[in-house]
């Protein structure tokens, strides 16, 4: 969810990768769903391991929750936002956790344009 609302919400300003510590198979449907409502299609994402590549070119590195599982690199910016997992949760719950990561995502993308400027 969180690269879907970083890629509509920058519009090409910044490059946007996704991946994480232990993939599921496919994207959680009720995450689907409520990206869809937001007009985001992430229907055809497929959840995927992170690299080291991915991570050496990122500049900052946003991980939620996966503790010792994530890799670490130095000199990398590394923020962790700690929001609950929506796999097994109902849709009103899915619904929030979108919209508290849609605003972490949009204070993130005011801060890296911020400092892109500076």
């Amino acid at each position: 969810m969180a690269a879907g609302l970083m890629r509509q919400l920058a519009r090409g300003r910044v490059d946007v990768f996704s991946g994480g510590s232990e993939p599921t198979d496919e994207v959680n449907p009720l995450a689907v769903a409520v990206m869809a409502e937001r007009g985001i299609d992430v229907g055809a994402e497929r959840p995927r391991p992170w690299t080291i590549e991915t991570l050496a070119a990122a500049d900052v590195i946003v991980t939620m929750g996966c503790g010792d599982a994530c890799p670490v690199l130095p000199g990398k910016r590394y923020i962790d936002w700690e929001i609950d997992d929506p796999a097994g949760q109902p849709i009103e719950k899915v619904r929030a956790i979108r919209d508290e990561i849609e605003r972490r995502v949009t204070a993130l993308l005011a801060d890296l344009l911020r400092n892109e400027v500076s």
